[in-house]
């Protein structure tokens, strides 16, 4: 197939040749950065937390008198016990998708010239990783004796032996056993004994998935700064029953607080409502891609079909000179190829744009660049789909057209 008669026809239909490649362009950049973004938020929804999200739930009080706290603690621990089906409940300082307690930087060395890692911190009382199902992986759980008591206003012990997960062990100490490591965050002082497969941070963000587990926990008493989060823990089929019971007793257990109803839920719920946007928006970008490229689909239809139409003559007199059906297919699959490859590379050009755009903007993360490659190869096969119909009914057209036009 010769490319410069088809090169030549197209200088003929200059505006209508920009414009179906401009659409294409701006198909093929809105397909490479809305896939990209789906799969993104995909990976978030998938995000592991580590525990048995099925048989969790939190409840959440506030309005309480922090120098009660002792008193508050001893009563809705043996309050919400005592619901029936509940299995175990402990006090902790947040729960993944839950509202975030502490989040801070560490260091490798107490002067703190060696940078760690920004991290999240949970406090949990004796039993909580049991009661949460985190795995080990490596080292031991905290023993009686690890529990230590907070004093007032303090964060943590001054010094902890404390559960990270392995992903901030990878980070932190690449290759090597991170049992026995020390780190510091401010003044205060941990010691690693043990690391557990997956604990997720209690408020994803995209601004670093890599991070999602950079979770330290760490064994203290209940007391202090750890009150007003209650970890429940019972069997999955009994959980929203337990959960509808413990929410009800709250009023009575201690009256004098106030119940966070937006964050007393089972974990699974918690989950659910943390991805309700990503969910709703991965939906909206399937619907402007499935949109755009019908769009585009249909004007390269419409283009073609106009073509096919326009040029019927001078197919007629191909045919009468000898071109066979297979030709006149491959000269409009051919020309549509060249269209939409001009259009890809204007769009692979726009795709990198707003990706720089949306980077700067909304902090999304760099535009993977075999995204490029696989879009480009979907529309060509669009609009080798797309041109199909009408490039047969040129073939279709009989050498006689030419005759009676003639």
């Amino acid at each position: 197939m010769q490319i410069q008669p088809i090169l030549a026809a197209l200088k003929h239909h200059k505006l209508a040749t920009f414009l179906i490649a401009m659409e294409i362009a701006l198909a093929c950049a809105v397909l490479c950065n809305a896939v990209f973004l789906i799969a993104t938020r995909m990976s978030a929804m998938n995000l592991h937390s580590g525990v048995d999200e099925d048989s969790l739930g939190a409840i959440v009080v506030t309005g309480f008198d922090p120098r009660q706290v002792n008193d508050l603690n001893a009563r809705m621990l043996a309050g919400l016990g005592a619901i029936p089906g509940v299995e175990s409940v402990h006090a902790i300082s947040s729960v993944p998708f839950g509202p975030q307690w502490g989040v801070s930087g560490m260091t490798l060395d107490q002067a703190g010239k060696q940078p760690g890692a920004v991290v999240e911190f949970y406090l949990g009382d004796p039993g909580t990783p049991k009661a949460l199902g985190l795995k080990l992986v490596a080292g031991h759980m905290p023993a009686a004796d690890d529990y230590q008591p907070l004093q007032d206003h303090e964060f943590f012990p001054p010094s902890s032996r404390v559960l990270i997960t392995r992903a901030l062990a990878e980070k932190l100490w690449p290759g090597e056993n991170p049992l026995g490591k020390q780190f510091w965050s401010a003044k205060w002082q941990f010691r690693v004994i043990g690391v557990v497969a997956n604990l997720s941070v209690s408020q994803y963000t995209e601004n670093g998935e890599h991070g999602a587990e950079w979770c330290v926990f760490v064994p203290v008493q209940a007391g202090g700064q750890l009150a007003g989060t209650y970890l429940i823990r019972a069997k999955p089929r009994d959980l929203e029953r337990v959960m509808t019971r413990a929410r009800a007793a709250v009023a009575r257990i201690a009256p004098d607080v106030v119940l966070d109803h937006a964050n007393s839920h089972t974990i699974s719920f918690l989950r659910a409502r943390f991805f309700q946007t990503d969910r709703a928006m991965t939906g909206l970008l399937v619907g402007v891609i499935v949109a755009l490229l019908g769009v585009t689909a249909f004007g390269i239809v419409g283009l073609a079909s106009f073509w096919v139409a326009q040029r019927r003559k001078q197919i007629g007199i191909r045919r009468a000179l000898g071109a066979t059906r297979a030709d006149i297919l491959r000269y409009f699959q051919t020309e549509n190829f060249l269209i939409v490859t001009f259009g890809i590379v204007l769009g692979i050009v726009l795709a990198i744009g707003i990706n720089l755009a949306l980077m700067k903007w909304f902090e999304v993360s760099r535009l993977p660049l075999w995204y490029l490659p696989v879009g480009a190869v979907v529309l060509w096969l669009l609009g080798q789909l797309a041109v199909l119909a009408p490039a047969l009914r040129a073939a279709a057209v009989p050498p006689v057209v030419a005759t009676r036009s003639v």
